[in-house]
C-alpha cells in the first residue's frame, strides 16, 4: 500500500544544507591536514625540457613538490576506459599523468605542490619553473580533417562506429522530399558550482578519500586500480556532492594524485581544482559536426536517415557520445546508417555532460524533422506522429513502455500548439518577431550490469535506518529512496534515516545515464522488503502474535502495523512483535540483480518540448518566454523533485541552444574562455514560464518500482524546440549552437 511514493516530500537533506551542516569533499576537518594545488601545462602538445622546482620547494610552508621525477609507485597497467555504469574502474581516459616528460594536451597535470596552507601551495606553484619544447597540435575539427577515421568502436568500446539497417542509398532515391544538413555543436563544460575536490588520508596502508563523485564505489574501484593498492584498502566517503553534470561521473587523475601526496607527505592532503582547472581536467562535451540527411514520401513517411558524427578524440581513446543513438531508434524507418568519424587530437579525453549525447544528436534530428515538416507542409507533430515507432526499430523488440503520443497531446494541449499560426514571421508584437517550436525528448534506459545492494534495519520504538553506497548529488535521491523505503516497510517517511555516501555500506552504481534512482531504489525495496518479510514471517510463526498462522500474502502494513487485509482490527505493530521477542532490532541486506541486456525489451523515456521565443528583428536578440514540456518517465517518486530536475534541463536547454560556448584559440592551443565570467550560461534573468507535466506510464521491465529516470530527458529536445521557435519567428533555419546574435544581425 504507497503511501509515500509519488508524493512532493521535501528533501531530507534539506536543512543540512541551508545551515552549513552538509560537510563537502573540500570541507573535511583533518589533524594535520595540508593542500595540494595542481600545476597544468601550458602548452597543448610537447615536452617538458626543464622543471626546477627549488625555488617552490624553499618557500615558506612547503612540504614537497611532486612531478614525473618522484611521483612515486601508480600501476604499470592502468584501468581501461569503461563508464561507470559497467560497475567496475571508470577512469575518465586511460592516461595518467607525471609519468614522463610528454604533454598531451593543455592543461595536463604536470606537478603537485603540497604545503601547509592552500595560499602558500598557490604561491609555490607560480614559482614552479617549467620549459617546454612544443610541436604542431591538434585542436579544432577544422584543424584535423586531414586526420579524420572512422572509430570501430566509441564509448568505452561499449557502442559500435557504424550501425546500418536496409538499404540507405535505395531508401534516399525513393524520396519525394530529400532533407540535408551539416549541423555544428560548440564544445561545453559542466561548471557545477563546486569543483572537483579530494581530500585524502592514509593509516597505515588503509586510505579514506573524501570525493566529489557521482560513484563513490567507481572511485575506490578506479583509485585502487590506478595506484595498485587492494580494493579493502580503499574507502571513499562522498555524502554530499555540489553538483556535476558528468564531470562527476568519470573518476579523474585528482583523487588519485592527492593519494599519492598524502602517502609522500605523510599528513592527510586536500586537492581542489580550481574553476580554470575544470575546464581542462574533467573532461567535456566535446565539439562536432553531424551530417543528417532525410528522406520521405509526401505523406511524410521516412524511407531513410542517414546520420554522421565527426568530433575530435583523445590520443588515447576512442572516444564519442552517443549523439547517433537518437535517430536510429526514436522514428520508423526501415533504412538507417549511423557512422561516427574520430580525429586524434591534442585534448583530455571528451565525457559526459548531461544528457550526453543524445542532447546534440536529437539537436541535429529534431531541427530536420522540422524542416522535413515544412518542406512537405506538415504539422510538425503530424509529421512526427506518421513516424511513431511502435516497436524499437533498431531489434524489433517492444517497448517495455512507451506514452509519446500522449506526451505530445498533453503538450499541445498545455501550449495552446492548435491556435499557432505554421507561417514563419507571421507573428509580431511591435518590433518583436514571435515564434514557437516543438520537439520530440528521447533517452534511453541505460542499462546496470552489477547487483544493486542496500540494508535496512528497524528497530522496536518503529524507526527505521536504510544505508547504501550512493552519494547525493543534488538530485533529491535521498528523499525519494527514504519515501521507497517508508513504503516498503509500512511506515510514515519521518521514521526512516537514510545514510549513504560510503563504500563502507552495501555497494550501488554510480549515478550516471539517469540510472541512479532506477537502481538504487531497487536495491533499496529489495532490502526493505526483506525485512518486512522478515517480521511478518516472525508474526506468524509467533504463537502470542494475534496474526498467528495467517497466510502472509493476506497481511498488509500500515503505520508500522502488520494487519489481516480487509480485518484491521487483527494484527500488531513492528514493535509490539519485537518487544515481546526482546529484539532490539532486526535487519536485512537486500539485493537486486538487474535483468541481462535485451531480454526481448527495449527502455527508453519519452516527451515532448514546446517553446516560444521573441526575437528583436533589430538587435537580433533572442529572449525564451515560455516553454512547456511532458514527459513519460515511469514511475515517479517524488514528484516535486522529478518536476525540479525536469525544469532544470529544459532551462539548460536555452543555455545549450544560445549562450554555451567554449571557445579555443586554435593558435594557442588552449580554451579561450575557462572561467564562469566568459562562458556564459542562463541566468534566473533569462528563465521564462515553465510548464511541466508527466505521463506516468506503467513499466514492469525497467525494475521493481518501475522507475525510468528524469535526470537527462528534460534537456533532450529543448535546444531544438528553441531553434525550431526561431526559424519559426524570423524565417532563417539555424544549423549551429548555440545561436547568438551575430547569427541574426
Amino acid at each position: 500500500m504507497s503511501t509515500s511514493i509519488g508524493q512532493p516530500v521535501e528533501r531530507v537533506d534539506g536543512s543540512r544544507k541551508v545551515t552549513g551542516a552538509a560537510r563537502y569533499a573540500a570541507e573535511i576537518p583533518l589533524p594535520g591536514l595540508v593542500y595540494a594545488v595542481l600545476i597544468g601545462s601550458r602548452i597543448p602538445s610537447g615536452r617538458i625540457t626543464y622543471i626546477d622546482t627549488s625555488q617552490a620547494e624553499r618557500a615558506v610552508g612547503v612540504l614537497a613538490v611532486l612531478t614525473h621525477l618522484n611521483l612515486g609507485p601508480v600501476a604499470e597497467q592502468q584501468p581501461p576506459l569503461m563508464p561507470s555504469l559497467g560497475g567496475g574502474p571508470a577512469p575518465g581516459q586511460t592516461f595518467f599523468p607525471m609519468r614522463d616528460d610528454v604533454i598531451h594536451y593543455p592543461g595536463q597535470h604536470i606537478a603537485v605542490v603540497v604545503a601547509d596552507t592552500l595560499e602558500r601551495a598557490q604561491h609555490a606553484a607560480s614559482l614552479v619553473d617549467v620549459t617546454y619544447a612544443e610541436t604542431p597540435s591538434i585542436t579544432t575539427i577544422d584543424q584535423g580533417r586531414t586526420q579524420v577515421y572512422d572509430a570501430e568502436r566509441i564509448f568505452g568500446g561499449m557502442m559500435p562506429g557504424r550501425v546500418t539497417r536496409g538499404d540507405v542509398e535505395a531508401g534516399l532515391g525513393q524520396a519525394d522530399v530529400l532533407v540535408t544538413a551539416t549541423y555544428r555543436c560548440a564544445p561545453n563544460h559542466q561548471n557545477p558550482i563546486e569543483t572537483s575536490a579530494t581530500t585524502a588520508m592514509w593509516d597505515g596502508d588503509l586510505l579514506t578519500l573524501w570525493d566529489g563523485t557521482q560513484g563513490p564505489n567507481a572511485t575506490q574501484l578506479t583509485v585502487a586500480a590506478q595506484l595498485g593498492v587492494p580494493l579493502d584498502q580503499v574507502r571513499v566517503i562522498a555524502q554530499f556532492v555540489g553538483g556535476s553534470f558528468g564531470s562527476k561521473a568519470m573518476i579523474w587523475d585528482h583523487p588519485a594524485l592527492a593519494a599519492l601526496a598524502a602517502r609522500h607527505v605523510g599528513r592527510p592532503v586536500r586537492l581542489m581544482l580550481d574553476r580554470e582547472q575544470m575546464f581542462y581536467s574533467v573532461g567535456h562535451r566535446e565539439e562536432q559536426e553531424q551530417y543528417l540527411a532525410l528522406g520521405a514520401r509526401s505523406d511524410g513517411r521516412l524511407t531513410a536517415i542517414r546520420h554522421h558524427k565527426l568530433s575530435p578524440t583523445s590520443h588515447f581513446d576512442d572516444w564519442a557520445g552517443i549523439s547517433l543513438a537518437c535517430s536510429a531508434t526514436l522514428y520508423a524507418c526501415a533504412n538507417y546508417e549511423s557512422v561516427y568519424r574520430l580525429i586524434r587530437a591534442n585534448t583530455i579525453t571528451p565525457s559526459f555532460m548531461r544528457a550526453p549525447g543524445e542532447v546534440e544528436g536529437m539537436f541535429a534530428l529534431e531541427t530536420a524533422m522540422d524542416e522535413l515538416a515544412y518542406e512537405l507542409g506538415m504539422d510538425p507533430i503530424e509529421l512526427r506522429l506518421v513516424n511513431h515507432a511502435d516497436v524499437d526499430p533498431e531489434s524489433g523488440n517492444p517497448w517495455s513502455s512507451k506514452g509519446l503520443k500522449e506526451c505530445y497531446a498533453r503538450g499541445a494541449e498545455l501550449f495552446g500548439w492548435a491556435g499557432r499560426d505554421p507561417r514563419p514571421k507571421a507573428r509580431r508584437e511591435g518590433n518583436l518577431l514571435i515564434g514557437s517550436g516543438m520537439a520530440s525528448a528521447f533517452y534511453p534506459v541505460a542499462p546496470v550490469f552489477t547487483p544493486q545492494r542496500a540494508r535496512a534495519r528497524l528497530y522496536a520504538d518503529g524507526r527505521a535506518v536504510v544505508q547504501a553506497s550512493f552519494s547525493e548529488f543534488g538530485t533529491g535521491v535521498t528523499t525519494a529512496m527514504t519515501q521507497v523505503a517508508a513504503d516498503g516497510l509500512g511506515i510514515v517517511a519521518g521514521a526512516v534515516r537514510l545514510e549513504c555516501g560510503d563504500t563502507a555500506l552495501p555497494n550501488t552504481v554510480a549515478a550516471v545515464g539517469s540510472a541512479g534512482t532506477a537502481a538504487f531504489s531497487a536495491g533499496v525495496h529489495a532490502a526493505v522488503t526483506a525485512l518486512r518479510g522478515e517480521l511478518v514471517e516472525r508474526a506468524i510463526a509467533d504463537v502470542k502474535s494475534p496474526l498467528h498462522g495467517v497466510d502472509p500474502a493476506d497481511v498488509d502494513v500500515l503505520d508500522g502495523c502488520m494487519m489481516v487485509r480487509g480485518r484491521p482490527e487483527i494484527g500488531e505493530t513492528y514493535g509490539e512483535l519485537m518487544r515481546r521477542n526482546h529484539l532490539t532490532d532486526v535487519e536485512m541486506v537486500g539485493s537486486w540483480s538487474p535483468p541481462p541486456p535485451g531480454g526481448g525489451y527495449a527502455s527508453a523515456t519519452f516527451g515532448a518540448q514546446f517553446a516560444e521565443v521573441a526575437v528583436d528583428q533589430d538587435l537580433g536578440s533572442i529572449r525564451v518566454r515560455r516553454m512547456t514540456g511532458v514527459f513519460a518517465p515511469g514511475r515517479i517518486l517524488n514528484r516535486r523533485a522529478a518536476h525540479s530536475q525536469l525544469m532544470g534541463g529544459m532551462l539548460w536547454g536555452i543555455g545549450h541552444a544560445l549562450l554555451e560556448a567554449t571557445h579555443m584559440d586554435a593558435v594557442q592551443g588552449r580554451w579561450a574562455n575557462a572561467s564562469l565570467g566568459d562562458y556564459l550560461v542562463p541566468v534566473n534573468a533569462d528563465a521564462p514560464d515553465v510548464q511541466i507535466d508527466t505521463v506516468e506510464v506503467e513499466d514492469t521491465v525497467v525494475n521493481p518500482l518501475g522507475v525510468k529516470g528524469v535526470g537527462e530527458i528534460g534537456l533532450v529536445g529543448a535546444g531544438a524546440a528553441i531553434a525550431n521557435a526561431v526559424f519559426h519567428a524570423t524565417g532563417r533555419r539555424f544549423h549551429q549552437i548555440p545561436i547568438t546574435i551575430d547569427d541574426l544581425v
